[in-house]
């Protein structure tokens, strides 16, 4: 009776080993938290992973006019996890993901680090990366606005950099899972500068980032944006999803907003926080290896004199051209400023997550 009745414990265990190897395969790299967090907010169970990720390749024979190009479980599982585990709107994001590279092919063509266009971005810190993750696991992107040297990057380049960089990062399951956050510090973003931001480039961003590609975005965070800006998000809003819209911030330059959605311990100074100034070549070095240099002395102007008081001798030292690496920011430590509650009304975000 013994070994008969234990038989059945055997079989079970048996049966839980086999879940545990498909989970492991394709929860591996997860810490528990994460794998706990992915079943309450995404809705994942391991235990028809396969299934789910199998009825979304089955449609793929619905859309013939789209070459998916890869199909393989791990990639249609970040775009089950970037839409809830919604079987057919996982679908409609990876369909759209292949039709907008079928649409922009000169924008994917040679789509490496090492593309003479994407390097200049990458190496001009177009996108920056935080190396440590935020408070809720999220990998923090940063865009300094000013450093766009429209002479030497265009727009389209600089949107492949940071196309080229989100397919690095997503390969890391944690973050396809707890998401991203963007910081876009419009200091020095001169009205020149703004009126290259057509409505059509500005589309093929939104296209790429909002409507084709699997990231979890859980803010995009504006500080230190002119009147102008204002003006150009109001042009764009009708593009963005609702969704998308609850998820942009805009803080001008009120630090006590943005500190209360990013702790500042996981910011560099320049957004009031606690880390050395981000150095722009970190996330350049890490994509290039031994192809990145850091090529010359770059001359940028400085325009903190615009934002913070000095005395007419300071104004006209720190209005002058001053010599920097592309690795610097042109945005100095100390431009944001805490305000008190109330302050400023126009600095506070004006919209919430949801």
């Amino acid at each position: 009776m013994g070994p008969v009745s234990l038989l059945p414990k055997y079989q079970k265990l048996s049966t839980w080993k086999g879940d545990l190897a498909k989970m492991t395969h394709l929860q591996a790299g997860l810490s528990p938290e994460t794998i706990e967090k992915a079943r309450l907010e995404l809705n994942e169970n391991p235990d028809v992973l396969h299934q789910d990720i199998q009825q979304v390749r089955d449609m793929i024979i619905t859309r013939p006019d789209i070459g998916f190009l890869r199909t393989d479980d791990a990639f249609i599982l970040r775009f089950l996890r970037a839409r809830k585990f919604h079987q057919a709107d996982a679908f409609r994001l990876l369909a759209q993901y292949f039709q907008y590279r079928q649409l922009n092919l000169d924008m994917f063509k040679n789509f490496k680090a090492d593309d003479p266009g994407i390097k200049r971005a990458l190496i001009d810190g177009f996108p920056g990366v935080l190396e440590n993750r935020d408070h809720y696991g999220r990998k923090i992107l940063l865009l300094f606005a000013a450093n766009w040297d429209q002479s030497r990057n265009s727009f389209t380049d600089i949107l492949r950099a940071i196309l080229l960089s989100l397919e690095v990062l997503i390969e890391d399951p944690e973050l396809q899972i707890n998401g991203f956050i963007l910081i876009i510090d419009w200091s020095n973003f001169s009205f020149k500068q703004a009126s290259k931001l057509t409505p059509s480039i500005l589309k093929l961003a939104i296209e790429g980032l909002q409507d084709s590609f699997p990231a979890r975005f859980g803010g995009v965070h504006f500080v230190n944006q002119p009147w102008y800006i204002h003006a150009l998000y109001t042009l764009i809003k009708p593009f963005l999803k609702d969704k998308t819209r609850k998820r942009i911030f805009l803080h001008g330059n009120n630090l006590n907003s943005l500190h209360q959605l990013i702790h500042p311990e996981f910011l560099p100074s320049e957004f009031g926080g606690t880390l050395p100034p981000y150095d722009m070549g970190t996330w350049a070095r890490t994509l290039l290896g031994p192809d990145y240099s850091d090529e010359n002395d770059y001359t940028h102007t400085s325009y903190n004199a615009m934002h913070v008081k000095h005395t007419s001798s300071n104004l006209e030292r720190e209005c002058s051209p001053k010599p920097m690496k592309r690795s610097q920011s042109v945005v100095e430590a100390g431009t944001l400023k805490h305000e008190d509650k109330g302050e400023n009304e126009n600095a506070r975000p004006l919209l919430a997550l949801d």
